[in-house]
């Protein structure tokens, strides 16, 4: 899973096992922090006992519904009159522990504007969170020596609580963007299967109807004039062919090799055959799509000599971008250690890159490597393709 996932599930989803519970649990509860001020008046305010066992309880039982409530809210979201009386039940018990202990527990309603902006849409948040505000303030003025308490709270309270409604809008947002990003993925593959439909249909649909009307009128005729019958199978003979073809240029236009999915399938067939692969290559962006299918080719051509009649050990692909007088070049470069070339005549593989090459002016070059187990042994095939000035540097 990536950062960005496991931010989402733990922030706008239910966690996924105990890791995520943890972090989310810490994540909403980091702010507990600023619980200090009421920690410290239970601990050395001079209350008596009973009243530090009272104070204990109202605070733990109010952390407790805080965090329950933002947990609950962030993962599966709860009915809204449920989260209003969760607030209330949290505001009420803010100012009775106020009111009971004193100033520095006026604390608690910033966690109560905390608890408004992340739980409860916004129309209903910007008008709970000054509410809640001047609740704190009328608390407070009924303290003794609480109005700087009171004036240091009041930004804090604000600014905690219209931030979390900023960061649950985010999130809704980044939520109906990941739908939108799934609905777009599955209206794309929708559209290419009723392309390749389409396709299918004008390429196959008139040659299909056509072979099974030759085929009707070819059996009526055999009885009584064969060699009439035989020209219909003749046609039907040549239909069929140009079906096959039209299919096979349809296929290759939907599996045209591309040079990042050639430079993986190259390191898979080398590993598989024992062989070392040193690719120092980074397919560039930018290519054309004419260039990049003919070095594609070529790069698979070379790596499966490689594979099959090398005997090698070891196989370097480099892909660089050269600038030369006459314009940018893409070079492709397979070499390898082992026996070198089989003979002085180019097989069919290394004729079709060459034919590939002449129609997109590029150039091929085919020589020992120098890195055999004897001197000038191992083979290397470089090819050199004129590129447009935009391609990006592969350097």
């Amino acid at each position: 899973m990536s950062d960005d996932d496991e931010t989402y599930a733990v922030t706008a989803g239910p966690p996924q096992g105990r890791h995520q519970f943890v972090i989310k649990l810490l994540w909403i509860g980091i702010w507990l922090a600023f619980m200090n001020a009421p920690v410290k008046d239970l601990l050395g305010g001079g209350h008596t006992g009973w009243a530090r066992a009272s104070g204990a309880l109202g605070l733990v039982v109010f952390v407790g519904v805080y965090l329950v409530l933002v947990f609950r809210q962030t993962s599966k979201a709860m009915g809204r009159q449920r989260v209003l009386f969760t607030i209330t039940f949290l505001g009420a018990l803010a100012v009775l522990l106020a009111l009971t202990f004193g100033v520095p527990w006026l604390v608690l309603f910033v966690y109560v504007c905390v608890s408004a902006g992340a739980t409860l849409p916004i129309r209903y948040s910007r008008l709970l969170i000054p509410l809640v505000v001047a609740v704190m303030v009328g608390t407070g003025l009924t303290l003794h020596d609480a109005r700087e308490t009171v004036t240091a709270l009041v930004f804090p309270a604000l600014l905690g609580g219209f931030a979390m409604t900023g960061v649950r809008q985010l999130i809704r947002t980044t939520i109906q963007l990941r739908e939108a990003r799934a609905t777009v993925a599955q209206l794309a593959a929708n559209e290419e299967r009723l392309r390749l439909a389409r396709d299918l249909h004008d390429l196959l649909g008139h040659s299909l109807s056509l072979i099974t009307l030759k085929s009707e009128l070819a059996g009526r005729l055999l009885p009584e004039h064969p060699d009439r019958a035989a020209e219909q199978v003749a046609d039907i003979e040549q239909v069929s062919r140009q079906a096959l073809v039209d299919v096979r240029s349809a296929v290759t236009g939907y599996r045209r090799p591309t040079l990042p999915g050639e430079l993986a399938g190259a390191r898979t067939a080398l590993a598989a055959a024992g062989i070392t692969a040193d690719i120092r290559a980074d397919a560039p962006e930018g290519v054309p799509e004419e260039p990049e299918e003919v070095l594609a080719w070529g790069m698979r051509e070379a790596v499966t000599n490689v594979v099959r009649h090398s005997g090698a050990r070891r196989c370097t692909i480099t892909l660089t971008r050269r600038q030369t007088l006459d314009g940018p070049l893409l070079e492709l470069v397979v070499a390898d250690d082992g026996r070198g070339a089989p003979g002085p005549k180019a097989g069919n593989g290394l004729t079709g890159i060459a034919e590939r090459l002449a129609a997109v002016e590029g150039t091929l070059v085919t020589g020992p490597a120098g890195g055999g187990p004897a001197p000038g042994k191992g083979f290397a095939l470089t090819l050199r393709v004129p590129v447009g000035s935009g391609l990006g540097s592969t350097e």
